[in-house]
């Protein structure tokens, strides 16, 4: 009945956010509802903190939020004797009450902390920690899930999210801290007062900007395009920065989907503000019907993932990640060439579970393909090593299925802001030639063969959805199926102890250890399995090719229709 005291420890405290109460006293007869609130803390990660927002030590909320702070302060002064801290914020709920909380702790704990004036995207935070040479920086978001949510993103000293050594550090001195006896805490205006908080200046919002901009692979050519460009943020932070990235690539007629253009934590047009989904942009795609518009463009709230959906006859086609991944390398890798400026020893940065077709336009021009971990902190330290080894001009592009992208080294985090500049670019370069990126991609596909890229969610909510996800990645560990269906597995791959199991025998696996496992089938297809680093779901995803469509979606079906029994979901 732990949680129970729990519960009652919470209820005695005067807590200063009155929803906190209202909320248990609304459970206070509930015990599974208690229970699911405090069986156990929230999780730390890589990934940072992220779930419900309410009471109790497993939701976000400001004590959640302090403690978490309070142990990432005492992290930082054990490993520096000044150390700084840049913090943003989204457009949810609480995102600024959240970050404010954190920025009053870490002043109380007497480190400086720059704090953004308003809402901001996630890689201009990962922008602003070099910038100001902090030591870390939070992001207070949860990216493209429910409204019900939020989160807690922590960055190093080099703008990439904490790696699992550090996460760990500074999750053993959260766990050290008492949550409301523990935390030392200032009071916001108390800390702007005394100079151990400062906003940041709209300086490195434009150093930040002239950054994007000098990505541009034909500056000057949208203006002259006529190109019309549809643009939504989702209710979220990219509405100020997307707009003035696209008005100064000479972006003329863009129009920005009204009912999605204020910053909004209820995302009432959306129940996912996610910018994979056609449902997120159906208002986009309708305004685009009315003005006849080239291009839709969405980022998610945060600001970090960009979706987009073209024209394609009478209607708009979404491109996948992965279709937009690969339009950029061959757009990025081709006009490069032709203007003899793609650099020597040209790298393209990705993850596994992204589509092996990038492998192949990659060594088409010479680029160099590293397969990396998903998450796009791996894309970040990678380039940070290239950067250390005096070779990051090297770099030309990074991108996840996921709808991540950076086409450049001037932040350590995918950026939907600088994505949204080169897809409007290319779609400018395309309408040149009487095509769409519908065409474009198409036409790739003529070149490169077919390639049928998907990914499946599997949910398991609850207090015991980790451990029924658990059991399913030991299962296929501890005994890995021969066959998916008709299909012979000719290649395992299990990313946790760092071994490949090959018809030549065991092979070593030189990546970080990962809860992943991969099938690589005869014939090609393959199908990798892991958890979400950010929900409770397993994520199954399937790489199919052929020599049409068809026969590459074919290859998928079967898949799908037999994973579910294969790995025992």
């Amino acid at each position: 009945m732990i949680h129970q005291d729990l519960y009652q420890l919470w209820s005695k405290n005067p807590l200063v956010d009155p929803d906190l109460t209202d909320e248990l006293s609304v459970i206070k007869d509930q015990d599974g509802e208690i229970y699911e609130r405090f069986y156990k803390d929230l999780e730390f990660g890589t990934g940072g903190l992220r779930g419900l927002i309410g009471a109790g030590i497993n939701r976000m909320n400001i004590y959640t939020v302090r403690r978490a702070s309070q142990g990432l302060a005492a992290y930082l002064l054990g490993r520096w004797s000044l150390p700084s801290i840049a913090v943003a914020y989204d457009s949810r709920i609480k995102s600024e009450l959240f970050a404010r909380e954190a920025a009053g702790v870490f002043a109380a704990n007497g480190i400086k902390c720059y704090i953004y004036p308003k809402l901001t995207p996630t890689p201009m935070l990962s922008y602003a920690v070099r910038e100001l040479q902090c030591q870390a920086g939070i992001v207070v978001t949860a990216s493209h899930n429910p409204s019900g949510y939020n989160g807690y993103k922590v960055y190093g000293p080099d703008g990439c999210q904490l790696t699992t050594h550090d996460s760990d550090a500074v999750l053993a001195k959260i766990v050290e801290t008492e949550i409301f006896d523990g935390v030392k805490t200032m009071d916001f205006d108390t800390g702007l007062k005394n100079g151990t908080i400062e906003y940041i200046p709209q300086s490195v919002n434009e150093s930040y900007f002239d950054k994007v901009l000098s990505c541009s692979v034909n500056p000057g050519f949208v203006a002259g395009s006529g190109l019309k460009v549809i643009y939504t943020p989702l209710n979220g932070t990219g509405g100020v920065p997307v707009r003035t990235i696209l008005e100064r690539i000479g972006v003329k007629d863009l129009f920005v989907v009204p009912e999605q253009a204020e910053p909004n934590g209820l995302f009432p047009t959306c129940p996912s503000p996610n910018p994979e989904e056609r449902a997120a942009l159906s208002l986009g795609i309708e305004l685009a019907k009315e003005k006849g518009a080239d291009i839709v463009v969405a980022t998610d709230p945060d600001a970090d993932r960009m979706g987009v959906a073209v024209r394609d006859g009478d209607d708009y086609r979404l491109l996948s990640g992965n279709e937009m991944g690969v339009l950029m390398l061959d757009y990025i890798a081709k006009n490069l060439s032709e203007k003899g400026k793609l650099p020597k020893h040209p790298v393209l940065l990705k993850s596994l579970v992204s589509t092996a077709m990038a492998g192949t336009v990659a060594r088409h021009y010479g680029v160099e393909e590293i397969e990396l971990l998903p998450g796009f902190k791996f894309i970040g330290e990678e380039i940070g090593a290239l950067e250390k080894a005096g070779e990051a001009g090297r770099f030309i592009l990074g991108f996840e299925e996921s709808y991540g992208y950076l086409a450049g080294s001037y932040v350590r985090d995918k950026d939907a802001v600088g994505a949204a500049m080169t897809a409007v670019e290319m779609a400018a370069y395309y309408k040149s030639k009487g095509k769409t990126l519908a065409d474009a991609i198409d036409d790739l596909y003529g070149r490169f063969g077919y390639y049928v890229d998907r990914v499946e969610s599997f949910g398991f909510s609850g207090s015991d959805g980790m451990r029924k996800m658990n059991e399913i990645m030991d299962a296929l560990i501890a005994s890995p199926p021969k066959m998916i269906g008709e299909s012979r597995v000719s290649i395992f791959s299990d990313y946790r102890t760092g071994i490949r199991y090959t018809p030549d025998g065991r092979k070593e696996i030189n990546l970080p250890s990962s809860n992943m496992v991969s099938f690589l089938l005869e014939g090609g297809a393959r199908v990798l399995v892991r958890p979400s680093g950010t929900e409770p779901k397993l994520k199954v995803y399937y790489s199919a090719n052929g020599t049409s469509m068809a026969e590459a979606k074919g290859v998928y079906q079967k898949l799908s229709g037999e994973i579910g029994r294969t790995i025992g979901l």
